[in-house]
């Protein structure tokens, strides 16, 4: 291992944390309907749980109303179920061959349990960068301890890795800022 794959490495893993919170901020209600809410709702299809997504096509039928309908008519009830039974706050309700899962608005109260879960999803993303930063730095010591750079190198890249956690926070900082203002925009 090199210097240059501790840092490639080390980026590649803050990448993916960001992605890890882009995924978990979409989980988020905001008040306004988006599909992304129902992602990780899991259907009991013929015995084995199963995304919506693969055995139901979501869509926004209006600002607040999220249309799922079902690929097979005979499972209807058991996504309105799987839907209720995801502790999102959302009750959906039958309507011919769809189901139309309304959304309903936050109060004020609710928001800013939001953005405190917001936060909260934020310092976890923070702390998986800080981890990340950690490893790299002691495979550097590592590599210094093998003899396999020297001392200079392994502070410079060292330095390089602090960089590129410090831009790593920041824009952890930006996607949180984003998301509070969404959930508090009424």
């Amino acid at each position: 291992m090199t210097i240059a794959d501790v840092k490639k490495n080390a980026q590649e893993r803050m990448n993916k944390s960001i992605d890890t919170l882009k995924s978990d901020l979409a989980k988020v209600r905001t008040g306004r309907a988006h599909t992304g809410i129902l992602d990780h709702v899991m259907v009991d299809y013929y015995g084995s749980a199963t995304a919506l997504t693969q055995i139901a096509n979501v869509t926004l039928i209006d600002a607040r109303t999220i249309g799922v309908q079902p690929w097979e008519k005979k499972m209807l009830t058991t996504v309105e179920k799987a839907i209720r039974d995801a502790d999102l706050g959302l009750n959906p309700s039958s309507q011919g061959d769809m189901i139309r899962v309304p959304t309903p608005p936050l109060t004020e109260e609710r928001r800013k349990e939001m953005v405190k879960l917001v936060k909260g999803e934020a310092e976890d993303a923070k702390i998986a960068i800080r981890n990340i930063r950690r490893d790299a730095n002691e495979s550097l010591k590592k590599l210094v301890k093998d003899k396999a750079c020297s001392e200079d190198d392994e502070r410079r890249a060292s330095e390089e890795i602090q960089k590129l956690t410090d831009k790593f926070v920041i824009d952890v900082d930006k996607l949180v800022a984003e998301k509070e203002k969404e959930v508090l925009t009424v």
